[in-house]
């Protein structure tokens, strides 16, 4: 009741559960934009698997309030990545600094997770071929149109080193080109690894292909990845050798004449 009074003065609009599974139903009815969880509640469940329960349904960020701070309680909780854990007895102070320092990092969260969700979607249907990969040249996201051309799905490339997938010969001398990471973190953005580009897909096909390389930089201008855009060119390497035979025909043509 302190609790609640306390939190009323300062504006909050509360709504109060008195057991674990009582917190359950009441997120689910009025989806709250924050809860106060204490720990030990007299019900089946306490106040950390009622926390695992909401986190596995809703987006409601969650702040412990206990008196419980042994280190099993800690990581029990912790696995349920809450957004506070207060230690009973607190000031009004240090509450409401909690609550309003959990609500807004619950915010930035949810729209840096929209915003990966626009990047992930963008990407997905963008009508190249993309990889990203970490500033260890770590494959983290490949798009459908990457998937088709190399041969490996997104699950199977997550996590593997790039070279294994995206394997680039020269088309005429048959080496290995320059690795791709290499090549940004020297110069940058870049277009092209080499002349000839030729991709080898898990299979064995072997595919001409343009390729586009640019860096992800941090806040202080640090590479911590790379994106890689690339595209079939077997269409164009067919209109260019159609394009030479003609005009070597033509300069026979006036030769003989």
């Amino acid at each position: 009741m302190d609790i609640e009074s306390r939190l009323r003065s300062l504006g909050y609009s509360i709504s109060v559960a008195y057991s674990g599974k009582t917190a359950v139903k009441k997120a689910e009815e009025i989806m709250p934009d924050l809860i106060l969880m204490d720990i030990m509640l007299n019900d089946e469940i306490d106040g950390i698997q009622a926390a695992e329960q909401i986190n596995n349904c809703f987006d409601v960020p969650i702040v412990y309030l206990t008196a419980y701070s042994d280190p099993n309680t800690l990581q029990r909780a912790k696995i349920t990545q809450p957004f506070g854990y207060i230690i009973k007895p607190f000031s009004e102070r240090e509450l409401h600094i909690a609550i309003e320092i959990a609500v807004y990092k619950h915010g930035m969260e949810k729209r840096l997770k929209e915003s990966e969700r626009w990047l992930s979607a963008t990407l997905r249907s963008i009508g190249d071929a993309v990889i990203a990969t970490d500033g260890r040249g770590i494959i983290k996201f490949i798009n459908p149109f990457a998937e088709a051309l190399t041969g490996w799905k997104q699950e199977e490339a997550a996590g593997v080193p790039l070279d294994s997938v995206f394997n680039i010969i020269n088309g005429e001398t048959r080496e290995r080109v320059e690795n791709p990471i290499t090549k940004v973190a020297r110069e940058g953005l870049f277009f092209g690894l080499a002349d000839h580009n030729v991709l080898v897909s898990r299979a064995g096909n072997e595919i001409p292909v343009e390729i586009i390389g640019t860096p992800i930089l941090d806040d202080k201008n640090k590479m911590v990845g790379t994106v890689l855009v690339f595209y079939d060119i077997i269409a164009r390497k067919r209109m260019e050798s159609l394009i030479f035979n003609k005009l070597a025909s033509g300069e026979q043509k006036a030769v003989k004449n």
